[in-house]
C-alpha cells in the first residue's frame, strides 16, 4: 500500500469524525477510561460500521495462522472484544482479556468468549508472570493518545518462547512515537524476531492505515 505517514497525519488532523478527534486527543489514562466507558455500548457499530474498522479481523487472521489448538492467548487492550471475537471464529484458543475501561470489559464479557477479563493500565507493568501465554493479541491500542512502544516489552515478557505477539500500530504514530525504532531495537536483541511490520488497512472509511506487527518470542 502507498499510504504514507504524512497522509495518515493529514487525515487524523482534518477528520470531521468527532469520535476520532476525541480518542486521538487523549492525554491521560483517567480521561481515556472515562471516554471509553461512555463509548462502550456503541463502540462496535461506530467503528466497524461507521469507520470500516478492519484491523481486528486482519490481526486475528494472522494470529490464527500462527497458533496451535488450545493456545492460551492474552487480548491486551481488548476493549469490547472485537479482536478476540474474530480470533475465536478462526482458532480454538483460550482467551484472557485486559483493558483500562470497565465499561468496555462489560461488553467483552457479554460475548462469552473470554476465560478471564480484568482491568489493566497498559502504560504500567502487567500482572501476569513471565511466559504466561502462548500468544498475545493487541489491536487498536498502539495509537495516538493511548499507549507507547514500551508496552511491547511487557507483551513479549508474558509470552512463552516460541510464541507470538501480533499487534497493530497506527501509522500516524509509527515513526513519531518511536514504534519503528523500538521494534528494530527488539529485533536486534536476543529475545525477539520481528517477522512482519507491513502496512495494512485500519479504518477503511476514514482512510487510515496501521502497521501489522508480528513478533516471534525466542
Amino acid at each position: 500500500m502507498e499510504t504514507s505517514y504524512a497522509e495518515d497525519r493529514r487525515v487524523v488532523q482534518e477528520t470531521k469524525n468527532e469520535l476520532l478527534k476525541k480518542v486521538y486527543g487523549l492525554t491521560n489514562t483517567a480521561d481515556a477510561e472515562r471516554v471509553y466507558d461512555d463509548w462502550a455500548t456503541t463502540y462496535d457499530s461506530d467503528t466497524v460500521g461507521g469507520m470500516g474498522y478492519v484491523a481486528p479481523a486482519l490481526a486475528a487472521e494472522r494470529l490464527a495462522s500462527l497458533t496451535a489448538p488450545g493456545a492460551v492467548v492474552l487480548d491486551a487492550g481488548c476493549g469490547t472484544g472485537l479482536a478476540g471475537a474474530e480470533l475465536a471464529k478462526r482458532a480454538d484458543v483460550v482467551l484472557d482479556g485486559v483493558d483500562l475501561s470497565p465499561g468496555m470489559l462489560d461488553q467483552a464479557r457479554a460475548r462469552g468468549i473470554y476465560r478471564n477479563l480484568s482491568t489493566a493500565d497498559l502504560t504500567k507493568p502487567l500482572e501476569p508472570a513471565n511466559d504466561s501465554y502462548d500468544a498475545v493479541l493487541c489491536v487498536g491500542t498502539l495509537t495516538a493518545g493511548h499507549v507507547g512502544p514500551a508496552v511491547l516489552d511487557e507483551l513479549v515478557r508474558v509470552t512463552k518462547p516460541g510464541g507470538y505477539v501480533v499487534a497493530t500500530v497506527h501509522s500516524f504514530v509509527w515513526e513519531s512515537e518511536g514504534f519503528r525504532a523500538h521494534l528494530e531495537e527488539l529485533d536486534a536483541g536476543t529475545a525477539v524476531t520481528v517477522r512482519q511490520m507491513d502496512e495494512q488497512p485500519y479504518h477503511t472509511i476514514e482512510g487510515l492505515t496501521c502497521r501489522l506487527c508480528v513478533l516471534e518470542v525466542r
